[in-house]
């Protein structure tokens, strides 16, 4: 009775791992790798969840920035849209003011447009970033700790 117990138990759990193992399912609460301290200022954390191929055409990645970090000027080969799922952020695109995007705020990035994003002076910031495949993004200029300072004194002012 023992020997049949176990095996009804091995058998009830089968069909269980077979159905994870048939999905391939990526978490958001993930925090993510630590990013290399390459085109930005500060602490950040990616998380890729889907990756380009040839039926979907684009990427999600999850990415948290600590406060008083930033991205780089860059521009993509495609649009990129932000969604802002927690905290603030500063955003700009070249030629234009800076803004605050705060939660639940949706941003579309046109393509070849320059623009950098980042976590605003005092608050953290997660966002999901969605964008084409293939071109990898172009680095144009750093952003100084001096040029984030002034924009975060000129926002805080709003």
């Amino acid at each position: 009775m023992r020997h049949l117990y176990k095996l009804c138990l091995v058998l009830l759990t089968l069909p269980a791992c077979a159905q994870q193992s048939a999905y391939q399912i990526n978490s958001y609460q993930t925090e993510g790798r630590k990013a290399p301290n390459t085109h930005y200022l500060g602490e950040a954390w990616l998380n890729p969840l889907i990756h380009d191929d040839e039926d979907l055409g684009y990427n999600i990645t999850k990415a948290t920035f600590k406060a008083n970090s930033t991205l780089d000027w860059h521009r993509h080969a495609t649009a990129q849209v932000l969604v802002i799922v927690e905290g603030e952020a500063y955003y700009q695109e070249r030629g234009k003011d800076p803004v605050i995007l705060r939660e639940g705020d949706v941003i579309k990035c046109d393509k070849e447009t320059e623009h950098w994003h980042s976590s605003t002076k005092t608050s953290d910031v997660t966002y999901l970033a969605l964008y084409g495949g293939g071109a990898p993004t172009t680095w144009t200029e750093v952003v100084t700790q001096e040029y984030y300072d002034e924009v975060a004194a000129r926002l805080s002012k709003e």
